[in-house]
């Protein structure tokens, strides 16, 4: 493979899908190699021809992280360096330490405490009133307090933690993204299993919105350093991991337009002066037909290549503002093209609506789909190998967790 010498380096942080789609980003545009630091040797940046993957246990951490920019950015004194989050965790720890990184170190986020409040979804659906987006019927529970003797709508429910950053902080055995509780004896159970591991922020009980992965939405825009939208990017997710960890990632997606709902999140994040990547998780309600928002991720999401792969290049967005110093125009993203990370068959089996089916179908015949890990080029025996017991490893997943 060939790499061209440019004025920047990409350095970006973290081990999952989410690295890897925006290093193969960085690579498609502009031929460069990313530099990626995660907490272990493995996924899909570790091995790959595009990546210089370098694991730290410790590199979630300020003084780690801190001692690993400055140290990069003197060795590379005559260019840019672009840091970048692909993970909560990373994408505030680039915040919270932005002042105090090296000239050359580029952080294209907004200020920490607008980013640690927003990454609480308590707080963000106090937003979503303001400025009339609607979320699900949602019950904050503080630790201590006591479940009301109704709740304020039927079960089955959806339990989540407000702060996803501390939750994954307190692991333990039954640990999950995102909890389907049926009864109250269950909610109670979790909710102690939870506070118990160690986890110190509030709980988001949730109304349960009806329908399958084919209901949910995911929404992608990109703002300025002056706080203005210059690309947005809905997907129509078709089809979601089920296993316990997993729950709640996209693995199919389509992209399409939703004008109404983009004018909604414009405006939100213009009142708010956001800049840099914003990501939006939704689901449709067919009971009064409206789009409820579950949360905002301060970063571009772990499926960030279905916008790449529709055209809108996520790394180009980085590069033309912040290297180019270009004013870029608004762009938004109408035609569909598919997104998937699981096998074909998969997706044929598991996505259950005809008329999406249907469009699976027609843009796999037509070849407008893209696998992000899968890239020609980046075949090395050791990491492919990696890749493809785990892409086939989804037949079983499926067949086990899917109901």
């Amino acid at each position: 493979m060939k790499f061209s010498d440019e004025s920047f380096i990409p350095m970006l942080f973290g081990g999952d899908i989410n690295t890897y789609s925006v290093a193969r980003a960085f690579y498609e545009e502009y031929n460069v190699k990313s530099h990626v630091f995660g907490k272990f040797a493995t996924g899909p940046s570790y091995g790959s021809r595009i990546t210089e993957y370098t694991a730290n246990d410790k590199i979630d951490t300020d003084e780690v992280f801190l001692d690993t920019v400055r140290k990069f950015c003197d060795a590379h004194k005559d260019k840019k360096v672009l840091t970048i989050g692909c993970g909560d965790s990373y994408t505030a720890l680039i915040s919270r330490n932005k002042n105090s990184l090296p000239e050359n170190a580029i952080a294209p986020y907004i200020d920490f405490e607008l980013m640690n409040s927003l990454q609480q979804k308590e707080l963000f659906y106090k937003l979503c009133e303001k400025h009339g987006i609607d979320y699900p019927g949602t019950l904050v529970y503080r630790n201590g307090d006591t479940l009301p003797e109704t709740l304020p709508f039927i079960f089955p429910v959806i339990l989540k933690p407000s702060n996803g950053i501390n939750y994954w902080e307190h692991p333990f055995d039954t640990q999950e993204k995102v909890y389907t509780i049926d009864n109250r004896e269950s909610l109670e159970k979790v909710i102690n299993d939870i506070y118990a591991a160690g986890y110190e922020d509030s709980l988001i009980i949730q109304d349960m919105i009806p329908g399958n992965d084919e209901y949910m939405r995911v929404l992608t825009s990109y703002s300025d350093h002056n706080g203005k939208v210059k690309m947005m990017c809905l997907g129509h997710v078709l089809l979601e991991e089920h296993t316990p960890h997993g729950k709640g990632n996209h693995a199919v997606i389509i992209t399409e337009f939703e004008a109404g709902l983009m004018k909604k999140v414009k405006n939100l994040l213009e009142d708010l002066h956001y800049i840099g990547y914003s990501n939006f998780d939704i689901k449709y309600d067919s009971r009064d037909n409206k789009y409820k928002f579950f949360e905002i991720n301060t970063r571009q999401g772990r499926s960030n290549f279905y916008v790449t792969g529709s055209g809108f290049n996520v790394a180009r967005y980085f590069v033309e503002e912040y290297i180019r110093e270009r004013d870029l125009p608004l762009l938004v993203a109408k035609k569909e093209h598919l997104w998937l990370v699981v096998p074909k068959p998969v997706a044929k089996k598991y996505v259950k609506d005809p008329e999406n089916k249907k469009k699976l179908k027609k843009l796999l015949r037509e070849g407008k789909f893209v696998n992000p890990v899968f890239m020609k080029g980046d075949l090395k025996l050791n990491r492919t190998l990696r890749m493809l017991k785990q892409h086939f490893s989804h037949y079983s997943k499926y067949k086990k967790y899917y109901n």
